[in-house]
This record gives C-alpha cells, sequence and structure tokens, in this order.
C-alpha cells in the first residue's frame, strides 16, 4: 500500500520541493496553501501523514492540528520557522507527532515522515527501536517479548516513543501521567523510569531507549 502524504504550505516553491522528494521516495503526495480546506481534505480522503506549516493564509496550523485531534490520530508533523521553544511545545501539546524547522533539509523531512509512519500503524500500534506498543491492550514488547508493563509505565513509555528526541520534565510528565492521581512527586517519575529501564534491560541489556537530560528530564532517543 502507497502511504498518502498531505503537505500543506503555502509557499509553492518550497512545497512542490517537499513534494518532489517525497514521491522520489515512492509516497502518494497531495498539496493545499491554506488552511480553510485541510480540515475537509482530511475528513475525506483520510492521508496516512500530515505535514503542517503553522503559519498560513486562512487558518493557524496550530488550530488545525487541534481540530483534526477531535475526529482523527492521523500523524502530523509541524512546520516552523519560530524557534521559540513555547512554540515547538504547543504544537506538542495539540497532538503533533514531531515538528521541524526551518530551513530544513528536504532529505530530512522525509526520513522524519518514514521515522513517524514506522512508529504508528492504523493509529493504535507504534513500532520504534524494536519496540511494539498496542494502545488497545496496553501491552508493550520489546523484540518479541512481552515487557509486562504497568498502564502508567505503558503511558509513560508511549510518551516518551511518540516524541523521540523531545525532553520531558519531570512536571511535564506529571501533568500528562498522573493527571487524575493526586500525590505525585518527582521521585515517583523517577521511580518508574528506573521500573520501565529495568524491564527493557531484561530483555535486552544493551538496549538504552530512555535516556536522562541532566537537570531537565527524560527523551527516548532513536538509534541511527
Amino acid at each position: 500500500m502507497t502511504e498518502k502524504i498531505l503537505i500543506v504550505e503555502d509557499e509553492p516553491k518550497l512545497a512542490a520541493l517537499l513534494s518532489d522528494y517525497l514521491k522520489a521516495s515512492r509516497f502518494e503526495v497531495f498539496t493545499l496553501f491554506e488552511g480553510t480546506q485541510v480540515e475537509t481534505w482530511v475528513r475525506e480522503n483520510k492521508p496516512h501523514l500530515i505535514i503542517l506549516d503553522i503559519m498560513l493564509p486562512g487558518r493557524d496550523g496550530m488550530e488545525i492540528c487541534k481540530d483534526i485531534r477531535t475526529f482523527s490520530r492521523v500523524p502530523i508533523i509541524m512546520v516552523t520557522a519560530k524557534v521559540e521553544e513555547i512554540d515547538r511545545l504547543l504544537g506538542l501539546e495539540l497532538g503533533a507527532d514531531d515538528y521541524i524547522c526551518k530551513p530544513f533539509s528536504p532529505r530530512e523531512v522525509v526520513a522524519r515522515v518514514k521515522a513517524v509512519l514506522r512508529r504508528t500503524i492504523d493509529g493504535q500500534t507504534i513500532q520504534a527501536q524494536g519496540l511494539v506498543l498496542d494502545e488497545h491492550t496496553y501491552k508493550a514488547a520489546l523484540r518479541g517479548r512481552d515487557l509486562e508493563l504497568t498502564a502508567v509505565e505503558f503511558k509513560l513509555l508511549k510518551l516518551l516513543v511518540d516524541h523521540p528526541g523531545h525532553i520531558f520534565s519531570r512536571q511535564q510528565i506529571m501533568e500528562k501521567i498522573y493527571h487524575e492521581e493526586r500525590f505525585v512527586s518527582d521521585r515517583t517519575v523517577d521511580s518508574h523510569i528506573k521500573k520501565l529501564r529495568r524491564k527493557i534491560e531484561t530483555v535486552d541489556p544493551e538496549t538504552t531507549l530512555i535516556q536522562s537530560v541532566y537537570s531537565v528530564g527524560y527523551k527516548f532517543e532513536i538509534c541511527p
């Protein structure tokens, strides 16, 4: 099956360049140049992934991403010319799967597209670095072996896997994972990370998927 990629970009030359590179990688590519058409197009055509610019005529990419998430889990890669961290974080908060900043290499975009698609199957199963995460059953397996995660451990691992390379502070993890629990501390986050790492290492001692960033937090790192 050929994956359908929707590019939403108001710069025609850039959209055409991305389209050419994606088509060369055997994707089926469609392009929209302004924001008001996107939601209807996505509902009618069901793309496998969207490359969505933030600054668009008609409608802002952030608003579009938020609205799409009310009815679809299609992977979305946000594209922005802004470098402020708040824009990047906001894009992920709204449900984006990844982001990339202008200027960028078209080859990098193609690589990001392939990486995101590898992590997503039917919007419910995620694959990355030998991991398979099933949202229906809250099961996670590494190299075919069940990791036997608790629900909280599954949510924590999925949060990190959904955003490879993105550093989550302990506070952000607490807000996203433990929002239904009243008493949670930094030590709780560290404890679950430790248990999660131990279960991963039991299956594959050479695998280090969750990395600590000193004084900042944790991230899931895809190895080249």
